[in-house]
């Protein structure tokens, strides 16, 4: 079971198959209205973009609880 970072933070990422940029922006969203600080939001995309497409959604899924 993998740990998740901000577990109260849930983003629905049905449909957006394919669309990194809407994933992040999805996310970054979501964060900001959990309270998320800056700091810590950035470090997600950071973190999200220093790889693949597999690797955002890998990265997504230990910060966030996505659906």
């Amino acid at each position: 079971m993998i740990d998740v970072k901000y577990p109260e933070v849930e983003v629905d990422l049905v449909g957006e198959d394919g669309n990194a940029y809407s994933i992040l922006g999805r996310v970054q969203k979501a964060m900001r209205r959990a309270g998320v600080p800056a700091g810590e939001i950035e470090a997600y995309l950071k973190e999200a973009t220093a790889g693949d497409y597999n690797h955002l959604l890998a990265t997504t899924c230990e910060w966030v609880h996505a659906n």
